[in-house]
């Protein structure tokens, strides 16, 4: 072997070498990547830290409610129960009764109220009032009771006021919006009666939210969510509550008697057939179709509409205010009277032959 090829023979070996223990080395220290420094954001703002503080005080009388079907197996006649939906609930007062909306409750065979702490009950259907959209339930909780929710009031309500809701919307639980009062006394049509007197937020209000509160800032129940208006079912910045007024005059009606009895005036009419004559005479109000014996409105001495015996039709007495608070539709009207209870006495202005007359009548209650 030539001394050239020694040379090279040597050489690759040395290269060889090299490369072997570069790879046995371990690697190379390379620049660890370090997070971003975090800059301090300093105190929370005032209203921060009350939104925080009113959230903290509240959700302990916000609940979850579940309910269930129960369904028969066609094949082998055996009862069981599915899922069929969720809402949100306030409990009321110190023994268990929790208010929901009526259409979340409706139907089921089977409801269950869970607690802020993951605690889960059976609940028993107390009452409803289903022209409210209002239900009671009762739940037994022996031990470390939640606080029941403040409440406050709705007649003082003013528009731009702010608020705040707390629901569970698609199960995403005890989840806080706010926004603001975006009017007031607004009506809903329901499946048999509209709605009324309903307060309207562009707080988040999506499905799950049903039967929970509508707070103001103090942390105080002013309505009950109820609703959205939403092409697609998801909230489009228009929501509806139950004003704290309205539940606070039914919900202990229902957990006393199991029902709600509203006021009346003793009068027939038809929510179509006023439409019908409101639009031909040109009269806004609600036209007294019969009146009934001996009731309120007989002894305050209301006229209803006559029938001649040529078929002609001659209008008594429309009704277009009450206590000077104007009304259009029956709707309004039963609303308005809503605000009362039976004995309660009532101002009622009337177009007669053409003038205006006030008459007073007593109000009486629903049997």
């Amino acid at each position: 072997m030539s001394a050239s090829s020694v040379f090279a023979s040597r050489t690759a070996r040395v290269a060889l070498c090299v490369t072997v223990l570069a790879a046995l080395a371990p690697p190379a220290q390379t620049e660890v990547a370090k997070p971003r420094p975090v800059a301090p954001r300093g105190e929370l703002t005032a209203e921060e830290r009350a939104t925080i503080d009113m959230f903290e005080r509240s959700k302990r009388s916000v609940v979850s409610i579940t309910t269930r079907d129960r369904v028969v197996d066609l094949w082998t006649r055996n009862v069981h129960t599915i899922p069929r939906g969720t809402g949100s609930g306030i409990v009321w007062d110190e023994q268990g009764h929790v208010v929901t909306n009526y259409h979340v409750i409706a139907g089921a065979a089977d409801t269950r109220v869970r607690l802020n702490d993951g605690r889960d009950f059976a609940a028993t259907l107390v009452g409803a009032s289903p022209a409210h959209d209002l239900a009671v339930l009762r739940i037994v909780v022996t031990s470390d009771r939640p606080p029941p929710v403040l409440v406050g009031t709705s007649r003082d309500l003013r528009v731009g006021q702010r608020v705040f809701a707390i629901g569970n919307p698609f199960g995403l639980d005890w989840s806080l919006s706010t926004g603001i009062v975006s009017a007031l006394d607004r009506s809903l049509a329901a499946e048999e009666r509209s709605i009324e007197h309903l307060i309207q937020t562009d707080a988040a209000i999506n499905p799950g939210n049903s039967g929970g509160p509508l707070l103001d800032s103090a942390g105080r129940l002013i309505g009950v969510s109820t609703a959205i208006y939403s092409p697609s079912g998801v909230s489009a910045g228009i929501g509806f509550a139950v004003p704290v007024d309205t539940v606070n005059r039914v919900v202990p009606q229902l957990i006393a008697t199991g029902r709600y009895t509203r006021p009346v005036l003793g009068i027939a009419m038809d929510e179509d057939l006023n439409a019908t004559l409101s639009s031909r005479l040109g009269v806004q109000g609600v036209f007294v179709l019969k009146v009934a014996p001996h009731g309120p409105a007989a002894n305050a001495g209301l006229r209803a509409l006559r029938v001649g015996d040529n078929g002609s039709v001659s209008a008594g007495d429309v009704i277009v205010a009450v206590d000077d608070k104007p009304v259009e539709s029956v709707a309004r009207l039963l609303a308005r009277l809503d605000d009362y209870a039976p004995n309660d006495r009532v101002r009622l202005t009337v177009l007669r032959e053409g003038k205006r007359v006030t008459v007073e009548a007593v109000l009486g209650a629903d049997r």
